[in-house]
């Protein structure tokens, strides 16, 4: 992965501005003061879906710890699915700490793809907070298949996958299938992932994948049943950009200990590296927060401190299972690393994603 080459064009005009705080902002984060102030954190998607939910339940938690405890309200600006509100961001936001962008997977994913309608770079926002998720493939107990370690009974074999598009966040599945070696055949027009284990379900679909939150409650009882057999899950990344197992299920393989299951050596090359950069970015590091470019270091510190501190707070703990679960949120330091992970991708592989699209899928980009 390429490293990320922040851009300093302009600190100078941005530290100006970030003297309509109601203390002009010296060195130390603590010095920064919002009191009587209003955040607004911008979500590129309509009020209810998952950016919007996950925002609006860190936001008294940010306001809480925010020096001066200032008011966070969310501001939706859906369209384009996720690049209208986030390139209104990029061209309007002010760097003075009173803007804040929150992102998903399917908004990095033009980005790293090269979408000509993204007129965002990521490398010009600072992160402050990175969440992850989870997800685990899954196939029928028909197959045969007791678990991953008797993944080569699969070749030669045709699966089918019910997916939401071929540049929707399935496409970290669809490269995930393609790296294994898998034959997988998609078959588009799922409306989302619960669309897709409905098919499943009814045996016309004979390879599924399903977020954390889904799986363990919608898939669990069919594994339970004896109808459904795990593979592997996508994993984390640790704070070195290494591919741990999932916390939510420690008992299963990730991607790559399943590949040397099946091929008896670890993942490399073009088509690995593809799917390394689509997995961190709608995964492992899903959901970034991030302040526009230019904003003075001392508010981007408040901010992560403000951010660990939320959660570290026993209320926020108690409450995030079901928005959070098990997973650690980036703070800190190490939301730098895995940012970066999730927003960069070496050219040869985006072009290779590229290519692959269009060859297979009749998918245009340009």
């Amino acid at each position: 992965m390429q490293a990320i080459t922040r851009r300093l064009k302009g600190a100078v005009a941005a530290a100006l501005t970030a003297a309509s705080l109601t203390v002009a902002a010296p060195a130390a984060a603590q010095d920064v003061d919002f009191a009587g102030r209003t955040i607004e954190w911008w979500i590129p998607f309509s009020e209810g879906g998952g950016s919007d939910v996950w925002a609006r339940f860190f936001a008294p938690y940010l306001a809480k710890h925010l020096p001066g405890n200032p008011n966070v309200i969310i501001r939706n600006v859906p369209g384009g699915g996720s690049i209208t509100g986030t390139n209104e961001f990029a061209a309007r936001a002010r760097p003075n700490g009173l803007q804040l962008l929150g992102t998903s997977g399917s908004t990095q994913f033009p980005f790293l793809l090269g979408d000509t309608r993204v007129r965002y770079d990521y490398a010009d926002f600072e992160p402050v907070l990175v969440s992850p998720t989870g997800g685990v493939v899954y196939i029928p107990a028909s197959m045969g298949i007791a678990d991953a370690s008797e993944l080569g009974q699969l070749d030669g074999q045709e699966l089918v996958y019910a997916s939401q598009g071929a540049t929707s966040l399935d496409l970290v599945p669809m490269l995930a299938f393609e790296v294994m070696g898998l034959n997988v055949r998609h078959v588009f027009g799922m409306t989302g992932r619960g669309d897709g284990r409905l098919a499943f379900e009814r045996g016309e679909a004979t390879i599924d994948y399903q977020t954390s939150s889904a799986y363990l409650t919608n898939v669990v009882p069919l594994v339970e049943a004896g109808t459904a057999v795990p593979l592997f899950s996508y994993g984390v990344l640790d704070a070195e950009g290494n591919v741990q197992r999932d916390p939510s299920f420690p008992e299963i393989p990730h991607f790559i200990e399943a590949y040397e299951m099946m091929h008896g050596e670890a993942p490399s090359g073009v088509a690995f590296d593809a799917y390394m950069a689509f997995f961190s970015s709608g995964f492992a590091a899903q959901k970034p927060a991030m302040l526009p470019n230019g904003t003075p270091e001392n508010i981007v510190q408040a901010y992560r401190d403000a951010f660990t501190a939320a959660v570290a707070d026993p209320d926020l703990i108690a409450a995030s299972g079901e928005v959070l679960g098990e997973y650690d949120q980036a703070v800190g330091d190490e939301v730098v690393r895995l940012y970066e992970v999730a927003t960069t991708i070496d050219p040869e592989a985006r072009e290779w994603v590229r290519t692959y699209l269009s060859e297979n899928h009749s998918v245009m980009l340009d």
